[in-house]
């Protein structure tokens, strides 16, 4: 038997996705320190029921990056990996952007609330369509300067990086 008490106590479902590589390099520059993926999954966990996990990473064969790697699955991240292109021309190619977009639109529509890290301001118009078609809001993790600013206008919450997220 289901009592009434329970009932008020159901999290809403959340999809978190994680743009490993420029969380990475945002919390080096702003903070020259690591995101705590860890303390993160316990923030989101007090609030919310995590139905999807995905972190976004470019796969080097290095073993640190392979041991981080290891570490985000056994905190519950879905990992999904991309080979970093080294171009002739010296130029390197390892974002996410369309496989973010395309996890996000998928995902999205069957949650109450979609949570990115990055401060990518070209996934401003994903969180809008996101919004305007399923009603699904969608909060954003990130540094302050690097964050940007129509990235944070589109978003329901904009959540500054601090030193609870850092190690």
């Amino acid at each position: 038997m289901t009592s009434f008490n329970s009932q008020q106590n159901i999290k809403p479902r959340v999809g978190i996705f994680v743009d490993v590589q420029n969380i990475y390099y945002t919390c080096r520059e702003s903070y020259s320190k690591n995101f705590d993926y860890n303390a993160f999954w316990r923030v989101i966990q007090e609030q919310y029921e995590i139905d999807c996990a995905f972190a976004y990473a470019i796969y080097r064969g290095d073993e640190k990056q392979n041991q981080f790697q290891n570490i985000l699955r056994a905190i519950g991240f879905e990992v999904k990996l991309k080979p970093f292109i080294q171009r002739r021309d010296g130029s390197a190619k390892g974002d996410w952007d369309v496989g973010i977009t395309i996890d996000m639109l998928e995902h999205g529509k069957n949650l109450d609330k979609v949570i990115l890290l990055s401060g990518d301001g070209d996934f401003a118009l994903l969180l809008a369509h996101l919004k305007n078609q399923y009603n699904v809001p969608c909060d954003v993790y990130g540094a302050d300067k690097l964050t940007a600013e129509v990235l944070k206008q589109s978003a329901e919450q904009f959540h500054l990086i601090d030193d609870n997220l850092l190690l």
